[in-house]
């Protein structure tokens, strides 16, 4: 197991749609356990195989709940549903995202409450997750990136305009940006 750099925003396999995973085998099973290893070092909830350089549809999530219970796994070539997006207002706090991928940068964005998740898991099975609240918010962030989109991608105004200016600042949006968790230090 290692810990991979992580791609940030401007890097083309974040910006592009991730292919199918076609076999579960040894191969996939290090990349997964490199994964883990990686989300866990930065440390964050979710991380996506284009977000460490590999342009294939599957994702890793760590998250332990209110009640104490820890959802962790794996999601090879997803589909997911969303629920209908809320038409009350934005809140900044509660809906408040980061990306491992525009590293140290939070902004608000509305996600569906709820999502069906359906994935494929290491053993080759299939998965089948409801989920509300902020596993439902993982999902759809982590789905997000195997079609191209980071969540800076859907922010509305003024937010987007925040998060372009910050991208601008930092010298990102270019291809070969990386940086490695537990080496790199960056700036909240």
């Amino acid at each position: 197991m290692a810990v991979r750099p992580i791609s940030i925003t401007g890097d083309p396999v974040l910006h592009s749609p991730a292919s199918e995973v076609t076999a579960v085998d040894d191969e996939l099973r290090a990349l997964v356990a490199d994964m883990f290893e990686t989300m866990d070092a930065a440390p964050g909830v979710g991380l996506a195989g284009p977000q460490v350089g590999v342009g294939k549809r599957l994702f890793v999530y760590s998250w332990t709940d209110d009640d104490g219970e820890l959802w962790r796994g794996v999601a090879i070539n997803p589909t997911l549903w969303q629920s209908p997006l809320s038409i009350e207002p934005l809140d900044d706090d509660s809906e408040s995202e980061g990306c491992l991928s525009v590293p140290g940068e939070r902004f608000p964005l509305r996600r569906a409450d709820g999502v069906v998740l359906r994935a494929t898991d290491l053993d080759g099975d299939e998965v089948e997750i409801e989920a509300w609240g902020w596993l439902a918010r993982i999902f759809q962030h982590e789905y997000d990136h195997l079609d191209g989109i980071l969540y800076a991608d859907r922010l509305e105004h003024p937010f987007h305009k925040a998060a372009a200016k910050a991208v601008r600042k930092k010298g990102w949006g270019q291809p070969g940006s990386t940086w490695l968790p537990g080496v790199d230090h960056l700036e909240d």
